[in-house]
């Protein structure tokens, strides 16, 4: 089968297509045929090992898993003899940050692991992108503790978990705030934002609002800088270590003290997640923002587009036309 490889680590042009074996699924797994899959930062991440910590999980001189792609949405081809929840033909979309695998045209998960049958007629591209940015923003929403009625500040809402923060914040009643340029303003008030800040024209650290949640999800702003916008017990959470790891130090100590205060909670997604995810989008309270689809053959074009900082949503990458 083909699929995109990375021998050693490095900038996007380490990735190239080749052909490796078709995966055979145990007992307990299914052969899924990837038709589309998403180019993400996790992805970028992990090619480049530019946090030297990565490599603890993935290889410390070469990868160990060579095909990346967390995030995939294809069908079952053949299931494992113990499988009782999937069967050959079903549509289904899923997440693998473990062993990756969706840049590939096949991929073996296991059934228990994260994986749902696609919600109604969603198309394998509009699929694919349901989960990676969707549960970072669940995992730190969660993390908050943020009731209905509160307010939220979501800054760098265009990209896949800000835009995905904000529909996911809408849903549990909370008021939000969104920064962004000046291009996706509209984009952010359908997506249900009730203000939208243009850091192009505003200075966003000067609004008169106070917010119980400030979530960084492009990793660009600081918890000093956002720390007057906070109310007394507000909370900051960024997607990024910050400078010099801060945010992981100011999450330890902050607490202490009982008022405004930093937290890093470790993103995690299993079964009940992907299913409350489907349920939202069946629901209409969550759609993915596509921004640009690739071919796999065009991976080196797609992870340059990812590291230029300037994707609007997310990435599919196409496996199968």
């Amino acid at each position: 089968m083909k699929a995109v490889i990375h021998k050693k680590y490095g900038p996007p042009e380490v990735a190239g297509i080749g052909e490796v074996s078709v995966p055979v699924p145990k007992n307990n797994e299914v052969l899924v045929k990837v038709y589309a899959s998403t180019v993400t930062r996790t992805d970028s991440g992990f090619r480049s090992a530019q946090y030297f910590i990565s490599r603890f999980w993935s290889g410390l001189f070469r990868p160990k898993y060579q095909t990346l792609g967390c995030e995939f949405a294809g069908t079952i081809e053949k299931t494992g003899s113990a499988v009782t929840n999937f069967k050959a033909g079903d549509r289904v979309f899923g997440y693998n940050d473990e062993t990756f695998g969706g840049h590939a045209e096949y991929l073996i998960v296991a059934e228990n692991k994260v994986l749902e049958t696609i919600p109604g007629n969603l198309g394998f591209d509009e699929a694919a992108p349901i989960t990676e940015g969707a549960h970072y923003a669940l995992c730190d929403i969660r993390a908050s503790k943020i009731k209905a009625g509160q307010k939220a500040m979501v800054y760098g809402a265009t990209g896949a978990i800000g835009s995905a923060a904000v529909q996911i914040l809408k849903h549990f009643g909370v008021f939000v705030t969104a920064v962004c340029n000046t291009k996706n303003v509209e984009m952010l008030k359908s997506l249900g934002a009730d203000t939208v800040i243009d850091y192009q024209t505003q200075d966003f650290t000067q609004t008169e609002d106070k917010f119980d949640f400030i979530f960084d999800a492009v990793g660009k702003s600081s918890f000093k800088q956002c720390k007057p916008l906070l109310a007394d017990k507000g909370i900051y959470v960024s997607t990024e270590l910050g400078k010099n790891a801060e945010n992981i130090f100011l999450a330890l100590f902050t607490p202490l003290f009982g008022g405004k205060k930093v937290i890093f909670p470790l993103p995690s997604i299993n079964k009940q997640d992907i299913i409350f995810l489907k349920e939202l989008v069946e629901k209409g309270k969550f759609k993915p923002v596509i921004d640009r689809v690739y071919s796999m053959e065009q991976i080196v074009d797609a992870y340059k587009y990812v590291e230029s900082g300037q994707k609007t949503g997310n990435v599919v990458l196409k496996i199968v036309d």
